[in-house]
């Protein structure tokens, strides 16, 4: 078809196409914003809205609490083991100096020293208390540590059953609000759709058929992008279901389509071959014929064959000769690109109902009967 366009025109189409991107891409800008706020119309769903403050305030305070005397507890007990170390390592240093006077005392054998002996016993026995007090405290230390971990447990545990129930009635309310959500964006995009197939079915070739084919890819943007993703997942149920619904709406469609343009070749088909070639589009003609197919049935045909007049398949006729030249030309071609003469009017007459010779007063010798040309007698497919 571009092939049959003016150079003008080929432009002007394609500025006309710019228009209709340029057209979709604002709207569908304007239509992402829009889908992208519509979450906005549902309240945000907090964990708290679906628990008994009641009971789980309480909760929360007692484990606030005894996750802090755990950290007290554990700071305690780091203060203890240091004293417990530190007593044990002044206690054995006692020790190794009293074993270590006593064999020099052993040696010696000096009566003077008994009152020294006494008083280092004393200050070994103040030392192992003082390692037994702290022995002492890092083990309550260690118990307070026990008793507020077990405490904070039992809490948690409790605090977390009463948090799973929220959550479930939590995900239960979430997925009310993304089936809402979704109905909003089906009843925005669903009717931009029906919109857009009555448009591509009685508009897309109407004088503003840019803004017609820029409402359409808007149209197929907001259902394939802005709502199919966003199809709530109930297990897959709904997914499926709206795969197979639109799976078989489609194909209905396809089918039925179908066999309305196989019915409408059929009966074309069957029509003289006059008739057919008058009641198909001058620029569709061309475009068939430029990708090298029949526009009657729309089969391929070899025509750069020079012995082919007529479609193999459904008999129309391809090429015929200028009246006035004889050159050999497209019977769907306005005039002769040799000489410039306009093509003929195309006869309608069937075949069959034609005599043998017929007078034709406009042709070349005018008013003599004289068999028609090959390319106006129309052949059976």
């Amino acid at each position: 078809m571009g092939k049959a366009l003016r150079l003008s025109e080929k432009w002007f189409r394609r500025g006309l196409w710019l228009v209709a991107v340029v057209f979709a891409g604002f709207l569908i800008g304007l239509g992402g914003t829009l889908v992208g706020d519509l979450p906005r119309v549902e309240a945000e769903l907090e964990l708290d809205d679906f628990l008994d403050l009641r009971a789980v305030q309480p909760l929360r305070t007692q484990v606030e609490a005894a996750e802090e005397a755990r950290a007290q507890a554990h700071s305690a007990l780091e203060q203890a083991r240091l004293q417990r170390s530190k007593a044990r390592s002044e206690s054995r240093s006692e020790r190794e100096s009293f074993d270590n006077w006593l064999a020099t005392r052993s040696v010696t054998q000096r009566a003077e020293h008994d009152p020294e002996v006494l008083a280092r016993t004393r200050r070994l026995d103040a030392l192992q208390a003082r390692e037994r007090a702290t022995q002492q405290a890092l083990e309550q230390q260690e118990q307070a540590l026990l008793d507020a971990r077990q405490s904070a447990e039992q809490a948690r545990h409790r605090l977390d059953e009463l948090e799973r129930e929220g959550h479930a009635r939590m995900a239960q309310e979430q997925r009310r609000v993304e089936l809402r959500v979704f109905l909003y964006r089906l009843a925005l995009t669903l009717p931009l759709l029906v919109a857009a197939g009555w448009l591509f079915a009685k508009k897309r070739k109407s004088t503003w058929w840019p803004f017609v084919w820029g409402f359409i890819w808007f149209a197929l943007f907001a259902f394939f992008v802005e709502l199919v993703p966003y199809l709530p997942s109930y297990g897959g149920y709904v997914r499926y279901a709206v795969g197979i619904v639109i799976t078989v709406l489609v194909g209905r469609w396809a089918i039925v389509a179908l066999n309305r343009y196989l019915e409408r070749q059929h009966q074309a088909e069957s029509l003289p071959d006059a008739q057919r070639r008058r009641e198909l589009g001058y620029d569709a003609a061309l475009a068939h014929l430029a990708k090298g197919v029949c526009p009657g049935c729309e089969r391929p045909v070899d025509l750069k064959n020079t012995g082919i007049d007529f479609c193999p398949h459904c008999g129309i006729g391809l090429f015929d000769r200028c009246g006035a030249c004889g050159t050999r030309k497209s019977t769907f071609a306005r005039f002769c690109h040799a000489c410039g003469t306009p093509a003929a009017p195309a006869a309608v007459a069937p075949a069959l109902d034609r005599p043998a010779a017929v007078s034709q007063p406009d042709a070349p010798g005018g008013g003599r009967d004289e068999p028609p040309p090959p390319e106006l007698v129309p052949r059976t497919p």
